[in-house]
Protein backbone atom coordinates (compact mmCIF):
# COMPACT_ATOMS: atom_id res chain seq x y z
CA UNK A 1 0.00 0.00 0.00
CA UNK A 2 1.40 3.45 -0.86
CA UNK A 3 2.29 5.66 2.09
CA UNK A 4 0.32 8.51 0.48
CA UNK A 5 -2.68 8.18 -1.84
CA UNK A 6 -4.57 10.93 -3.63
CA UNK A 7 -7.58 9.72 -5.61
CA UNK A 8 -9.93 11.84 -7.78
CA UNK A 9 -9.38 14.79 -5.44
CA UNK A 10 -11.61 17.84 -5.90
CA UNK A 11 -11.43 21.04 -3.85
CA UNK A 12 -13.16 24.32 -4.72
CA UNK A 13 -12.79 27.76 -3.14
CA UNK A 14 -15.69 30.01 -4.18
CA UNK A 15 -15.51 30.06 -8.00
CA UNK A 16 -12.01 28.58 -8.16
CA UNK A 17 -11.52 24.85 -8.57
CA UNK A 18 -8.12 24.37 -6.94
CA UNK A 19 -8.13 20.59 -7.45
CA UNK A 20 -9.93 18.97 -10.34
CA UNK A 21 -9.77 15.19 -10.00
CA UNK A 22 -6.10 14.84 -9.02
CA UNK A 23 -4.79 11.28 -8.60
CA UNK A 24 -1.28 10.17 -7.58
CA UNK A 25 0.56 8.25 -4.88
CA UNK A 26 3.88 8.22 -3.00
CA UNK A 27 5.79 5.27 -1.58
CA UNK A 28 7.92 4.83 1.51
CA UNK A 29 11.65 5.13 0.94
CA UNK A 30 11.24 7.46 -2.04
CA UNK A 31 11.14 11.21 -2.70
CA UNK A 32 8.09 12.26 -4.70
CA UNK A 33 8.47 15.75 -6.18
CA UNK A 34 5.22 17.55 -6.99
CA UNK A 35 5.90 20.19 -9.64
CA UNK A 36 3.58 22.84 -11.00
CA UNK A 37 3.16 26.57 -11.56
CA UNK A 38 1.52 28.86 -9.02
CA UNK A 39 -2.12 27.88 -8.67
CA UNK A 40 -1.54 24.32 -9.85
CA UNK A 41 -2.96 22.87 -6.63
CA UNK A 42 0.25 21.65 -4.96
CA UNK A 43 -0.22 23.39 -1.62
CA UNK A 44 -3.95 22.64 -1.50
CA UNK A 45 -3.19 18.95 -2.01
CA UNK A 46 -0.72 18.97 0.88
CA UNK A 47 -3.25 20.77 3.08
CA UNK A 48 -5.81 18.04 2.29
CA UNK A 49 -3.21 15.36 3.05
CA UNK A 50 -2.58 17.01 6.40
CA UNK A 51 -6.25 17.28 7.30
CA UNK A 52 -6.11 21.08 7.11
CA UNK A 53 -8.62 21.16 4.24
CA UNK A 54 -11.53 18.80 3.65
CA UNK A 55 -11.94 17.59 0.06
CA UNK A 56 -15.20 18.30 -1.73
CA UNK A 57 -14.96 14.84 -3.31
CA UNK A 58 -12.41 12.13 -3.88
CA UNK A 59 -10.18 10.84 -1.13
CA UNK A 60 -6.74 11.06 0.43
CA UNK A 61 -4.95 8.51 2.60
CA UNK A 62 -1.76 8.87 4.61
CA UNK A 63 -0.35 5.66 6.08
CA UNK A 64 -3.70 4.08 5.26
CA UNK A 65 -5.79 6.58 7.21
CA UNK A 66 -7.97 9.56 6.30
CA UNK A 67 -6.06 12.55 7.75
CA UNK A 68 -9.26 14.54 8.32
CA UNK A 69 -9.90 14.17 12.03
CA UNK A 70 -6.95 11.80 12.50
CA UNK A 71 -5.93 11.07 16.07
CA UNK A 72 -2.76 12.28 17.77
CA UNK A 73 -0.99 8.96 17.30
CA UNK A 74 -1.41 9.18 13.54
CA UNK A 75 -0.36 12.82 13.40
CA UNK A 76 2.83 12.00 15.33
CA UNK A 77 3.87 9.76 12.42
CA UNK A 78 3.65 12.61 9.90
CA UNK A 79 5.91 15.66 9.52
CA UNK A 80 4.89 18.91 7.82
CA UNK A 81 6.76 21.93 6.56
CA UNK A 82 4.37 24.54 5.16
CA UNK A 83 5.51 27.17 2.69
CA UNK A 84 4.84 30.00 5.16
CA UNK A 85 6.53 28.14 8.01
CA UNK A 86 3.58 28.18 10.41
CA UNK A 87 5.92 28.79 13.34
CA UNK A 88 5.22 30.70 16.57
CA UNK A 89 6.79 34.12 16.16
CA UNK A 90 8.03 35.05 19.63
CA UNK A 91 10.09 31.98 20.51
CA UNK A 92 13.78 31.26 19.89
CA UNK A 93 14.55 28.22 17.69
CA UNK A 94 16.27 26.05 20.36
CA UNK A 95 13.35 26.47 22.76
CA UNK A 96 10.88 25.62 20.01
CA UNK A 97 12.71 22.47 18.95
CA UNK A 98 13.19 21.29 22.52
CA UNK A 99 9.49 21.81 23.18
CA UNK A 100 8.58 19.82 20.07
CA UNK A 101 11.03 17.06 20.98
CA UNK A 102 9.19 16.64 24.28
CA UNK A 103 6.00 15.74 22.40
CA UNK A 104 7.50 12.59 20.84
CA UNK A 105 8.56 9.27 22.31
CA UNK A 106 11.79 9.04 20.28
CA UNK A 107 12.68 12.44 18.79
CA UNK A 108 15.84 13.43 17.01
CA UNK A 109 18.15 15.33 19.36
CA UNK A 110 17.41 19.06 18.88
CA UNK A 111 21.13 19.84 19.04
CA UNK A 112 21.75 17.63 16.01
CA UNK A 113 19.27 19.57 13.89
CA UNK A 114 20.44 22.93 15.24
CA UNK A 115 23.98 22.13 14.11
CA UNK A 116 23.18 20.32 10.85
CA UNK A 117 20.95 23.12 9.55
CA UNK A 118 23.13 25.96 10.83
CA UNK A 119 20.39 27.14 13.18
CA UNK A 120 22.86 27.49 16.03
CA UNK A 121 24.26 30.51 14.19
CA UNK A 122 21.07 32.48 14.93
CA UNK A 123 19.82 30.55 17.96
CA UNK A 124 19.42 33.67 20.08
CA UNK A 125 17.00 35.39 17.68
CA UNK A 126 13.24 34.98 17.94
CA UNK A 127 11.47 33.53 14.92
CA UNK A 128 9.75 36.80 14.00
CA UNK A 129 13.12 38.46 13.38
CA UNK A 130 14.62 35.69 11.27
CA UNK A 131 15.09 35.99 7.52
CA UNK A 132 12.90 33.90 5.25
CA UNK A 133 15.64 31.36 4.66
CA UNK A 134 16.37 31.08 8.37
CA UNK A 135 12.72 30.45 9.14
CA UNK A 136 12.71 27.74 6.48
CA UNK A 137 15.56 25.97 8.27
CA UNK A 138 13.68 26.05 11.57
CA UNK A 139 10.49 24.82 9.89
CA UNK A 140 12.37 21.90 8.34
CA UNK A 141 13.87 20.97 11.69
CA UNK A 142 10.39 21.09 13.24
CA UNK A 143 9.05 18.77 10.52
CA UNK A 144 11.79 16.20 11.07
CA UNK A 145 12.28 16.21 14.82
CA UNK A 146 9.63 13.55 15.51
CA UNK A 147 11.25 11.00 13.12
CA UNK A 148 8.17 10.94 10.85
CA UNK A 149 7.26 8.03 8.58
CA UNK A 150 5.86 10.51 6.03
CA UNK A 151 7.03 14.10 5.65
CA UNK A 152 5.45 16.82 3.50
CA UNK A 153 7.79 19.64 2.45
CA UNK A 154 6.28 22.66 0.67
CA UNK A 155 9.03 24.65 -1.12
CA UNK A 156 11.60 23.61 1.53
CA UNK A 157 14.60 25.51 0.15
CA UNK A 158 12.87 28.79 -0.77
CA UNK A 159 15.02 31.71 0.35
CA UNK A 160 17.98 29.55 1.36
CA UNK A 161 21.58 30.26 0.37
CA UNK A 162 23.30 27.73 -1.96
CA UNK A 163 25.29 26.03 0.80
CA UNK A 164 22.23 25.44 2.98
CA UNK A 165 20.23 24.29 -0.04
CA UNK A 166 22.77 21.54 -0.73
CA UNK A 167 22.68 20.47 2.92
CA UNK A 168 18.88 20.29 2.86
CA UNK A 169 18.93 18.17 -0.29
CA UNK A 170 21.32 15.76 1.42
CA UNK A 171 18.98 15.58 4.43
CA UNK A 172 15.97 14.92 2.18
CA UNK A 173 17.77 12.05 0.47
CA UNK A 174 18.84 10.64 3.83
CA UNK A 175 15.22 10.63 4.98
CA UNK A 176 14.12 8.61 1.96
CA UNK A 177 17.09 6.25 2.26
CA UNK A 178 15.99 5.59 5.85
CA UNK A 179 12.52 4.52 4.63
CA UNK A 180 10.57 7.76 4.99
CA UNK A 181 8.05 8.75 2.32
CA UNK A 182 9.04 12.30 1.34
CA UNK A 183 6.56 14.43 -0.60
CA UNK A 184 8.22 17.61 -1.83
CA UNK A 185 6.26 20.40 -3.54
CA UNK A 186 8.64 22.60 -5.50
CA UNK A 187 9.09 25.01 -8.40
CA UNK A 188 12.75 24.04 -8.75
CA UNK A 189 13.84 21.68 -11.52
CA UNK A 190 17.29 21.58 -9.94
CA UNK A 191 15.73 20.44 -6.66
CA UNK A 192 13.69 17.72 -8.36
CA UNK A 193 16.71 16.61 -10.39
CA UNK A 194 18.82 16.36 -7.25
CA UNK A 195 16.49 14.46 -4.93
CA UNK A 196 13.39 13.04 -6.66
CA UNK A 197 12.73 9.37 -7.36
CA UNK A 198 9.19 10.03 -8.61
CA UNK A 199 7.57 13.09 -10.14
CA UNK A 200 4.03 14.47 -10.24
CA UNK A 201 3.41 17.38 -12.63
CA UNK A 202 0.27 19.41 -11.95
CA UNK A 203 -1.49 22.25 -13.76
CA UNK A 204 -4.92 23.83 -13.11
CA UNK A 205 -5.62 21.33 -10.34
CA UNK A 206 -5.06 18.31 -12.56
CA UNK A 207 -2.24 15.79 -12.73
CA UNK A 208 -0.61 15.94 -16.16
CA UNK A 209 1.75 13.04 -15.53
CA UNK A 210 3.01 11.01 -12.58
CA UNK A 211 5.45 8.18 -12.05
CA UNK A 212 9.14 7.31 -11.75
CA UNK A 213 11.37 10.00 -13.20
CA UNK A 214 12.69 7.84 -16.04
CA UNK A 215 9.12 7.07 -17.11
CA UNK A 216 7.99 10.69 -16.85
CA UNK A 217 11.01 12.06 -18.72
CA UNK A 218 10.93 9.46 -21.50
CA UNK A 219 14.15 10.73 -23.06
CA UNK A 220 13.38 14.42 -22.47
CA UNK A 221 14.66 16.54 -19.61
CA UNK A 222 12.30 17.10 -16.71
CA UNK A 223 12.19 20.78 -17.63
CA UNK A 224 11.14 19.98 -21.20
CA UNK A 225 8.36 17.67 -20.01
CA UNK A 226 7.16 20.26 -17.51
CA UNK A 227 6.86 23.09 -20.03
CA UNK A 228 5.29 20.86 -22.66
CA UNK A 229 2.58 19.79 -20.23
CA UNK A 230 1.93 23.07 -18.44
CA UNK A 231 2.37 25.77 -21.09
CA UNK A 232 -0.46 27.47 -22.93
CA UNK A 233 -2.95 27.40 -20.06
CA UNK A 234 -4.87 24.52 -21.62
CA UNK A 235 -7.12 22.54 -19.29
Amino acid sequence: MPAVEVRDLVKTFAATRALDGATWSADSGRVTAVLGPNGAGKSTTIECLQGLQRPDSGSVRVLGADPWGADAEHRARVGLMLQDGGLPSMVKPPALLRHLAGLYADPLPPETLLSRLGIDGFAGTIVRRLSGGQRQRVALAAALIGRPEVVFLDEPTAGMDPHTRLEVWDIVREQADAGVAVVLATHSFEEADRVADDVVIMSHGRVRTAGPRASVEGGETLEQVYFRLTSGGAR
